[in-house]
């Protein structure tokens, strides 16, 4: 795949990306002039090849033109969540050493309240507006020239996600090489779902998480174009399908779920024929919604399962899945293992963790060596945590996911960062957080917490507690709902044992769904 600067000499008219509730359009040439002169930006401001630089924007044209601009020239570029707030987004900066940061006005909340931490961040932009000691990126890369710049090279994302302590912690996977052009994975999986320069893929997520931004490069490495949603909303997604005649999608289940629940007549006003490909991953999907949607779309739906961490990726399409519901297929890049706590390879059936081995792409924790050296084990295979079990013909069917990762609504949320908040409560003698039951969002936060007085057990406390957790963590992880328990199962050696607890509410979840 040739990078867009190619696509840009051949199709300078040809739309790269479009918006899809604005309609605005950035074609190849104005890419590759903008993406230029943000790489002139950087350099003039002394970044160098392998240099970080962070950024906190909501999908607009220039997330895309900064992520091109930092691809050619070399730079690792961290695209932060827009839920996050100061103290998390200043960590990641801080650990990834970023030099620079862009920040958009929409989000200038905690983009200020950065200037007055100790980030190491020595230059401040901000797109859409201006804000005290910040650069207007717009006027910055205006005075740029829009020709290449001398040494160009490529340019990696390093996306963060946290782990069980949860620290967030920076994915990084190998440098593929230093050319510019489309590294050999992404080539792979665009030409096993057929993506190619006719190809118009819709994007309804969040460019910062890692499936729409590698997917978007990957539709533009190959000249194609790609619609982005500025926030998904289900009937502008069938509209944008059938005006801009849509061949590829990305989803999480969620998405499914609510274009499902739109009315009849809705759903079945738009024209969704185009649709070739309908990609869908990074949580489990209930049964009945991804049947409900084949019987909609056809047998059009791939499901895959896959890691940040790279460390490989199956994949199962509708009619495989249809006869084995539930997997989420075989392995397309590496070797499946299954293995149990003592390290042995379990056999056809049993659940255990889940690893791979043979051929996949080395990552590490950025600037985290031990926790990189727990991803592999003495075969050199890797895992990121999850359990499940494989079947006689190679499927794989997930048990659990990173053990108690909550998946809600298709975002990973990590228990520990919210217990650790809860804790530093002076009413909270000790804390639990784990996933329960959620039939929209697949899973939803519960907090159950031990007081220091049970006599501080009441409705009022856990109100007060819950504003002001509200105060110190994103919407995303807050608990839906806070009970007490004068007890949590903490043993001698300071393991808390969740698994009483969420099987404990788990089962009254389902109980009070069956009633």
């Amino acid at each position: 795949m040739p990078h867009p600067s190619i696509t840009a000499q051949t199709y300078p008219h040809k739309p790269a990306i479009i918006m899809g509730a604005s309609g605005e359009m950035v074609t190849y040439r104005q890419l590759d002039e903008r993406s230029n002169q943000g790489a002139q930006l950087f350099r003039s401001l002394g970044l160098k090849t392998g240099d970080h630089i962070g950024m906190m924007l909501e999908n607009n044209r220039q997330f895309m033109e900064i992520v091109w601009a930092a691809q050619r020239c070399g730079l690792v570029f961290t695209p932060i969540s827009t839920h996050l707030k100061k103290n998390e987004t200043a960590y990641i900066l801080q650990n990834c050493g970023a030099k620079l940061f862009i920040g958009s006005h929409l989000l200038s909340e905690v983009a200020e309240q950065l200037l007055q931490e100790d980030t190491g961040v020595e230059h401040y932009f901000m797109v859409g507006g201006i804000k005290p000691g910040f650069e207007s990126w717009e006027e910055a890369i205006d005075a740029q020239p829009d020709t290449a710049i001398a040494d160009e090279s490529n340019g990696v994302p390093m996306l963060y996600s946290s782990g069980t302590t949860g620290q967030p912690k920076g994915i990084f996977v190998a440098d593929y090489d230093k050319d510019v052009n489309a590294p050999p994975g992404a080539a792979l999986i665009g030409a096993f779902f057929g993506f190619s320069d006719e190809s118009v893929y819709l994007s309804p997520a969040p460019l910062y998480h890692a499936a729409p931004l590698h997917y978007n490069m990957m539709v533009i490495y190959n000249g194609g174009t790609t619609v982005i949603m500025e926030k998904f909303d289900p009937e502008l997604a069938l509209k944008l399908i059938e005006e801009h005649r849509v061949t590829h999608s990305q989803w999480v289940p969620i998405m499914f779920n609510r274009l499902l629940k739109l009315p009849e007549e809705v759903r079945n006003a738009y024209d969704v024929s185009s649709l070739q490909v309908a990609i869908h991953a990074a949580a489990p999907c209930p049964v009945e919604i991804k049947e409900r949607m084949i019987a909609w779309w056809g047998e059009i739906i791939m499901e895959y399962y896959a890691a940040s961490e790279g460390v490989g990726f199956t994949l199962i399409d509708s009619a495989n899945w249809l006869t084995h519901k539930g997997s989420v297929g075989q392995a397309l890049l590496g070797e499946l293992h299954i293995v149990d706590e003592e390290g042995n390879e379990l056999p056809v059936g049993e659940t255990g963790t889940v690893y791979f081995g043979g051929g996949q792409a080395k990552f590490h924790y950025y600037d985290e060596p031990e926790k990189t050296a727990d991803a592999y084990n003495d075969k050199g295979w890797a895992t990121t945590g999850d359990v499940g079990y494989v079947d006689a013909e190679g499927y794989l069917y997930l048990t659990d996911r990173k053990n108690f990762t909550i998946i809600s609504g298709g975002v990973n949320i990590y228990p520990q960062e919210v217990e650790n908040v809860l804790a530093s409560h002076d009413k909270v003698a000790d804390v639990a957080v784990f996933g329960i039951p959620n039939e929209e969002f697949g899973e939803e936060v519960k907090a159950v917490v031990e007081p220091v007085n049970w006599a501080d057990a009441t409705d009022e406390t856990a109100i007060e507690i819950m504003e002001w957790l509200r105060e110190r963590i994103s919407k995303l992880k807050m608990p839906r709902s806070l009970d007490f328990h004068p007890k949590l199962p903490r043993m001698d050696n300071g393991k808390l044992y969740k698994r009483h607890l969420v099987d404990e509410y788990r089962k009254q979840a389902e109980n009070a769904k069956k009633e």
